[in-house]
């Protein structure tokens, strides 16, 4: 049991004034009762819940995943750039999710959006060594000597010497393709990464992040929600202790 203001809340209706006008305005039912008391409680098991007339379904968290497009920043909001929240649809925005970790504004594929900040700070840890697997354009091949440099770690223009990553190389007609799998998410980590070794990332696109798969049939810009069994595998294989 759990009480309509509480319930509305945590949904993500907003804040407890947002949550008030809503009850107030009769847009709120269970079992086709119009509820006005935010002190009633409700069964979030067995009741039939309506926002305007709309079932509801309860649930504290939501877990999407985005093939996320060119042109939107990784932030929850921004004053002068889309965001990728802005590509959500409100009944999922109003959950509140963030983007776990970032992808650069120019570079694609697999965003994980969520509410559970436990999962996030599980996933983001470095102790938890959580390998995210990149498909790199380059505007020139790399070779046996550039794989065992970013293999062994390189020295970024910082100063930084990232850690040893797993590159794998693939030549085709007009482009050279690297696969590389690093643990760490410095700021533009990967393309410096290349930058190195003379070589510059013409396209980035994430397709991997821990045991989480970007789903092939997710156009660029779509989404869908984690399924039972993925985010049951992402909980149970986060990483490894370090």
């Amino acid at each position: 049991m759990l009480r309509t203001d509480k319930l509305l809340a945590t949904m993500g209706f907003g804040s407890r004034k947002d949550v008030k006008k809503i009850l107030k305005q009769g847009l709120f039912s269970v079992n086709g009762e119009i509820v006005k008391d935010g002190k009633r409680h409700v069964n979030t098991v067995t009741d039939i819940l309506k926002y305007s007339g709309e079932v509801i379904e309860y649930r504290e968290t939501i877990y999407i995943m985005l093939n996320k497009p060119k042109g939107y920043v990784s932030a929850t909001e921004d004053k002068t750039e889309k965001t990728v929240i802005d590509i959500l649809q409100p009944e999922d925005a109003l959950f509140d999710p963030f983007p776990v970790g970032r992808l650069d504004k120019d570079t694609t594929g697999l965003l994980l959006l969520t509410n559970d900040g436990k999962l996030a700070h599980q996933l983001l840890s470095p102790k938890k060594k959580v390998d995210k697997r990149y498909i790199v354009h380059l505007d020139l091949p790399i070779n046996e000597e550039d794989i065992l440099a970013l293999e062994q770690g390189v020295t970024l223009d910082d100063g930084y010497t990232t850690k040893p990553a797993k590159v794998e190389y693939k030549a085709e007609s007009n482009a050279s393709v690297a696969y590389i799998t690093i643990q760490e998410g410095k700021y533009h980590q990967v393309k410096r990464m290349f930058q190195t070794r003379g070589k510059k990332v013409i396209e980035l696109k994430r397709e991997r992040m821990g045991s989480l798969v970007l789903d092939n049939e997710l156009e660029l810009g779509e989404y869908r929600e984690l399924t039972p069994d993925e985010l049951e595998e992402l909980r149970s294989h986060q990483g490894h202790e370090s």
